[in-house]
């Protein structure tokens, strides 16, 4: 073999045993998490969960800051600015890499720039729930009940410009129906306010709504999600209107410019977890739909194509930036 031909086998192989090795290696400190929910909330303990469960892989504490408020902008606003030293990654949800673009005038981070993808931990399906006292248990059959009294029915929603307000916008605008859209300053607060009957329906993310469904203070009526959602005995609004599908969904970035070695080893750790029998069972009652974390590259064209599809949305809706 010729000296140069060998030289560069050499320097091949020994790239090859770096990179993993590199990987490996990382990391050599706490790891930060910034997650732009509150406390207690569904993406809070998930990501916590995530978070023990690398701890243990890492060696090394994995700390879940909270920086709740602005629609998810403070959150995303610090992890955008964070160094990019592979001690820092998002926990993002829908909201801060997506709809926000489409509902803010100007954002203090560029959603599309600002961050590297590194893996996806689920997607969330919405549901509309009703007061027991509601005389609909099916879509057609809502449908049919808002026709015969326009805007008599009230949803609770966490806003028009949120996912779920957004959704209940699109589905009336798909059944030609009018709903009377009544916005909350969080979830809880609109799932509370329909249990007790001040509004007659709302929509919400599974785990928000779950509990009350089981012990029979909610109904679900229909989901927007893609499939048949596990422990909920409701048909999906795509059965009635083709192509409605809207889920939200939970993904790790990293501040752009983070090191490549890290963010393989994040991903290959995460999609590990998410395969795991016991983190599926603990993750179950608590909403996410997962296949794994998928690759970084699989993340990024993700983010893409959900976006074109917020922007057509928000283009059909006629939702102006504020």
């Amino acid at each position: 073999m010729p000296a140069a031909t060998a030289a560069m086998a050499a320097l091949t192989s020994l790239a090859a045993w770096c990179l993993p090795a590199a990987a490996q290696d990382w990391p050599q400190r706490p790891v930060r998490i910034i997650l732009s929910q509150p406390p207690g909330s569904s993406p809070d303990i998930i990501a916590r969960i995530l978070s023990d469960r690398l701890s243990r892989n890492w060696g090394q504490a994995v700390i879940v800051d909270n920086r709740p408020g602005g629609q998810n902008v403070i959150g995303a606003q610090a992890a955008a600015r964070a160094t990019p030293d592979g001690q820092t990654f998002f926990y993002a949800t829908t909201a801060a890499l997506v709809i926000n673009a489409y509902t803010f005038k100007s954002l203090p981070y560029d959603p599309q720039k600002a961050f590297t993808p590194v893996g996806m931990v689920g997607r969330f399906p919405f549901v509309i729930v009703a007061h027991p006292d509601v005389a609909a248990k099916s879509l057609p059959e809502l449908v049919a009940l808002a026709r015969r009294d326009p805007g008599k029915l009230a949803i609770a929603t966490e806003g028009p410009r949120t996912f779920g307000g957004m959704v209940a916008d699109m589905l009336q605008k798909v059944a030609g129906i009018q709903l009377l859209n009544v916005p909350f300053a969080n979830v809880t607060a609109a799932v509370q306010d329909t249990i007790a009957g001040r509004t007659q329906l709302a929509i919400a993310s599974v785990p928000a709504v779950l509990p009350h469904v089981k012990r029979g203070a909610l109904r679900t009526v229909t989901a927007s999600a893609a499939a048949r959602v596990p422990g909920i005995d409701a048909g999906l609004v795509s059965d009635s209107y083709k192509g409605f599908s809207y889920e939200g969904w939970h993904a790790v970035v990293a501040p752009a410019g983070t090191p490549a070695a890290a963010i393989r080893r994040f991903n290959a750790d995460l999609d590990g977890a998410l395969r795991d029998p016991d983190m599926l069972q603990r993750l179950s009652e608590l909403g996410p739909v997962t296949n794994g974390a998928g690759t970084p590259q699989q993340l990024a064209q993700f983010l893409k194509d959900e976006r074109a599809r917020w922007a057509r949305l928000a283009r059909e809706l006629g939702v102006q930036p504020e």
